[in-house]
Order: structure tokens, then C-alpha cells, then sequence
């Protein structure tokens, strides 16, 4: 039996690493709604509802990554951002510092943020990453997306990649998405809009 170039080893190799990350959908910018959503899209990847078309989230709880429980619906009455992210995503690591920095320009404005940390097979590695980040909000620990499926229900928004997030109006209702990484500038014109609604 002849050994294989190990070129060619290393290139099987990286191919089939970048199947896995495509098959993943991190940061494939790929989303469904199941139907009829309302959404309107601008050229810089966020999407929109407008106030009397929007549907409400279904439940978002469980136990975070700290071992605590945590329910979205307790947050009704505040704009509520909802970030889906995994350990092993490039494009999550990018836009977390932003995340946590407008956390924290918010918090005194009624604007929670809620992460959720999905297909994480490893619960240290999502510690890691919460510690690596000095994160300043909570993350929903979601091994097997069950919470992605359940919090947004037919009809309203599939998250198929990650990292996405979504905007919750003071109603519990979905206002806004982005699909992909995102910076400060998108999250603040995702949600300053919101906070200014009555």
C-alpha cells in the first residue's frame, strides 16, 4: 500500500473542514420564515416589521450557561435582543465585543440582552467563551437548537445561521433581525428605533 502525499492529505483535510463550517450555516446568512413574515430588508442586512404586523416570540427559557433559569417573557415591557451564537463560529467571536458594549450602553434604557448559545455540544468550551468576553448578559445553554425551534415558531423567523439575532419589541413581538455578524452601529439601528416606540 502507497502512502499518500501528505499535500494531499492536508488538502482532503481542509475541505472537509470547510463542508463541516458550511454545513453548520455559521454565518451562511440563510434564513426561513415558514411562511408569510412581514419582513422588510435594507441593503445592510437587517430586517424589519413594521408595529402592527409583528408576531409574538414563542417561549424562550431554560438554564443558562451559569446554571441559572432565565425566561424571556419576564423581560415584557423592555426591547429584548436576542443574540444566537456557538463557541465554534469565527463570525460569533467578531461581534461579540460589540454586543457586549452596546449591553451595556443599554441597560439603563430598558433594552435587555439575551444570548443563546446553540449546538454547543461542550458546556466548558460556551464558559470559555462567556469568561474569554467578560460577557455582561446572560446565554441561554441550547445543545440541540431546541430553544431556536420553539422561540420562533412557523410564521415568523427560522434561524438557521449562526450567529443571528433578533429584536423584541416592548410586546414580546419580533420587530427586527440580522442575519451574520453585526457590529454596533446595526444593533443600535436595530434597537434605538424600538426604544423610542410608546
Amino acid at each position: 500500500m502507497t502512502p499518500r502525499p501528505v499535500s494531499r492529505v492536508i488538502a482532503l483535510t481542509v475541505i472537509a473542514t470547510l463542508g463541516s463550517l458550511s454545513l453548520s450555516a455559521c454565518g451562511s446568512g440563510k434564513s426561513g420564515g415558514g411562511g408569510q413574515t412581514n419582513y422588510v430588508s435594507s441593503t445592510d442586512g437587517i430586517s424589519t416589521v413594521a408595529k402592527g404586523e409583528r408576531k409574538p416570540v414563542g417561549p424562550i427559557r431554560g438554564e443558562t450557561i451559569q446554571g441559572k433559569h432565565l425566561d424571556v417573557a419576564d423581560f415584557q415591557g423592555k426591547v429584548v435582543v436576542i443574540n444566537a451564537w456557538g463557541s465554534w463560529c469565527p463570525p460569533c467571536r467578531a461581534e461579540a465585543p460589540y454586543f457586549n458594549k452596546v449591553a451595556k450602553e443599554m441597560k439603563t434604557k430598558d433594552v435587555e440582552f439575551v444570548g443563546i448559545n446553540a449546538r454547543d455540544g461542550n458546556k466548558s468550551l460556551s464558559k470559555t467563551f462567556e469568561d474569554d468576553f467578560d460577557m455582561a448578559y446572560p446565554s441561554l445553554y441550547d445543545p440541540t437548537g431546541k430553544l431556536l425551534l420553539s422561540g420562533f415558531p412557523k410564521g415568523t423567523v427560522s434561524l438557521q445561521s449562526i450567529p443571528s439575532t433578533v429584536i423584541l419589541d416592548k410586546n414580546g413581538k419580533i420587530a427586527a433581525r440580522a442575519l451574520g455578524s453585526i457590529d454596533d452601529n446595526k444593533l443600535h439601528k436595530m434597537i434605538d428605533p424600538l426604544v423610542r416606540e410608546n
